[in-house]
């Protein structure tokens, strides 16, 4: 064999391999996401549906407040009276 064929079959056994190992690694990594996913589904449904920590109402309140370009300082602050000098 030439030189240059052996360097070749190498090369695409290296590159085969590394495939092989990468696609590997981004399956572990979907499942991984999948499962993150159906466990923070799993929360939210608890938390919103079984009454708990969040209520439909207060989540409805903040997607306004993001909608109307509002920011946490300006939502639902009201101007100070001026202060009188007694």
């Amino acid at each position: 064999m030439d030189n240059v064929q052996v360097l070749l079959i190498a090369v695409v056994i290296s590159l085969t391999t590394l495939l092989v190992v990468v696609g590997i690694q981004v399956f572990l990594v979907i499942v991984d996401l999948r499962k993150a996913i159906k466990r923070l589904n799993s929360i939210l449904e608890d938390s919103i549906l079984g009454g708990g920590l969040i209520r439909p109402d207060k989540i409805t309140g903040l997607l306004e407040m993001f909608r109307k370009n509002k920011n946490l300082e300006s939502y639902g602050s009201h101007q100070e009276p001026p202060k009188s000098s007694v």
